[in-house]
């Protein structure tokens, strides 16, 4: 049985992963101990798509991706301003990577759009947009317990051009870690003969601007300096970037990144001078 990996802006809530983890045993032919795991996101599915590019990433290189698939269910209804009846969403997408990784969920905002260009098919499940508050329990459960049983042959679904799926264009925030360091859409390949490192770079986050040194890593720059720098995200041939404060946590304690940008939001547009 493969494992299944849930990224939502649900899962904060230990509540709603019970139901959901208890919805898909219930449709299990096999209760074989499943391996169900949680990662929290936003309601940004910018920030959605960056754990999901992230996680497809570590498990391509690291995991086993013919054993994996990744439900994310991140759908703010932003495509309409409309009362929902059926409480309407996104239509629903299962997707197949190039390395054999099953992902599915609605295609809502830019879900999916970080991991396009790893995408073998794509295909839709018609009429299953709607009908419930909690679909991830109600309606998409089924599914993910058919692809971790390898069941997919059993699924009403119709193949569709990877247009369906939008473009992500332009810089923003990808993630925001537990000691305040912003991590970019920004790689290294958007710098490369653009700046070299030691460069000051002019960065806009959340109206708030700020000339920022361009370094190796983050602890190649001096104690409470902020900095840019390759980070842990992204390819190992091309990192994403990220904006952070190196801290001794030694009792002097300095801003932290997302402190010196007014605590921005996950998916905030971020301005670099001398790239557009």
């Amino acid at each position: 049985m493969k494992k299944l990996i849930v990224v939502s802006d649900w899962v904060a809530d230990s509540l709603s992963c019970q139901e959901f983890r208890s919805a898909v045993e219930g449709f299990l032919l096999k209760i074989e101990n499943p391996s169900i795991n949680f990662v929290a996101s936003t309601s940004s599915t910018l920030h959605t798509s960056f754990l999901i590019n992230q996680i497809v990433e570590t498990e391509e290189r690291l995991g086993k991706p013919l054993e994996t698939v990744i439900f994310q269910n991140t759908d703010p209804r932003i495509q309409s301003q409309n009362s929902l009846e059926q409480a309407e969403g996104a239509q629903f997408l299962i997707i197949r990577l190039k390395s054999g990784i099953y992902l599915c969920g609605p295609n809502a905002g830019y879900n999916f759009s970080m991991i396009k260009e790893r995408i073998d098919e794509v295909f839709i499940y018609p009429g299953f947009d709607g009908g419930s508050q909690f679909r991830s329990r109600d309606l998409y459960a089924r599914v993910c317990a058919h692809l971790m049983e390898e069941m997919e042959d059993e699924l009403q679904i119709e193949e569709v051009e990877m247009g369906i799926i939008p473009t992500l264009t332009g810089f923003y925030i990808g993630h925001i870690d537990n000691f305040g360091n912003i991590k970019t859409t920004i790689s290294q390949a958007d710098f490369k003969g653009k700046f070299e490192y030691q460069d000051f770079v002019e960065v806009k986050i959340n109206n708030v601007s700020k000339k920022i040194k361009y370094v190796s890593n983050l602890f190649a720059g001096t104690v409470g300096e902020l900095v840019i720098y390759p980070g842990s995200s992204g390819k190992i041939t091309n990192r994403f970037l990220e904006i952070a404060v190196w801290q001794h946590f030694n009792g002097k304690n300095f801003l932290r990144a997302k402190e010196i940008f007014a605590n921005p939001k996950i998916g905030s547009l971020i301005e670099v001078k001398n790239i557009k």
